[in-house]
């Protein structure tokens, strides 16, 4: 068979803009494409939740490729091991109640779990805004290609229509900050704090406390949960990641199946 570039062109664009198209109107759409969004997003699609994810990055996956400093090690705890074998993620126990997994590998299972599961990935869009409407509830959000914001080019964005947003962006809390910014007051006048110094253990406890609605429509999810309450940050220890995106999508799940 001879190739021909026009079907092959005519072939990308076709299928990703009627895949876009389908997903301006979700039932959530998450923020960042970390390890505890690529949790939630599995689990919120095998719930049969129209999930999408978007990702600024070429890459998905967030700091775990590079594990401790480009190591391509983590270290996950005893709690969250069960969602290691859930993902199907080789590791084995280095001490007692510590298990170590190559980070790589890992990325690769959560990402492959996910779109198995039906999610659907754009990477290379930057969230720029969020959709809230007279209810005072988060319903949407303004989104771009990265490239512009990189190019700081005037391009007018688009919008996404979902039911509910997880702010999983890691230390920026990009979603939450671009919250508090055009509500004063949008988190009860505390505000987003921002992260302490790094405290493992402390750190990994209060990521799942910290997982929570923290405004009508918007759940935040991993580093950023931490960054929002200002608890410590934690380090090449990933558990509490993903134990907090299978918080994540619990409360999303209760929320929108009620």
């Amino acid at each position: 068979m001879e190739l021909d570039e026009r079907i092959i062109t005519r072939a990308i664009v076709e299928e990703f803009t009627n895949v876009f198209l389908d997903y301006t109107d979700v039932d959530v759409a998450l923020v960042g494409g970390g390890p505890a969004n690529l949790v939630a997003a599995r689990y919120l699609a095998e719930a049969g939740l129209k999930t999408v994810l978007f990702e600024k990055k070429l890459s998905v996956g967030g700091g775990m490729w590079g594990g401790g400093m480009m190591f391509p090690r983590i270290v996950v705890q005893e709690e969250a091991r069960r969602i290691l074998d859930d993902f199907d993620v080789p590791y084995h126990e280095y001490e007692e109640g510590y298990y170590v997994a190559n980070s790589v590998g890992t990325v690769g299972k959560l990402i492959s779990a996910a779109v198995s599961a039906g999610v659907e990935i754009f990477n290379l869009v930057s969230f720029e805004d969020v959709m809230i409407r007279d209810k005072d509830e988060v319903c949407g959000l303004v989104i771009n290609w990265t490239a512009v914001e990189i190019g700081r080019l005037h391009v007018d964005p688009l919008t996404i229509r979902s039911r509910l947003v997880l702010d999983g962006t890691g230390h920026e809390a990009t979603v939450c900050n671009t919250v508090q910014r055009k509500i004063p007051g949008a988190f009860g006048g505390k505000g987003v704090v921002g992260e302490k110094p790094m405290w493992a253990d402390t750190g990994e406890r209060l990521v799942m406390e910290n997982t929570r609605e923290v405004y009508p429509g918007l759940i935040v999810t991993g580093m950023a949960a931490n960054a929002v309450a200002g608890s410590p940050r934690m380090g090449p220890v990933f558990g509490g990641m993903l134990l907090s995106g299978e918080k994540a999508a619990q409360l999303a799940i209760s929320r929108l199946k009620d």
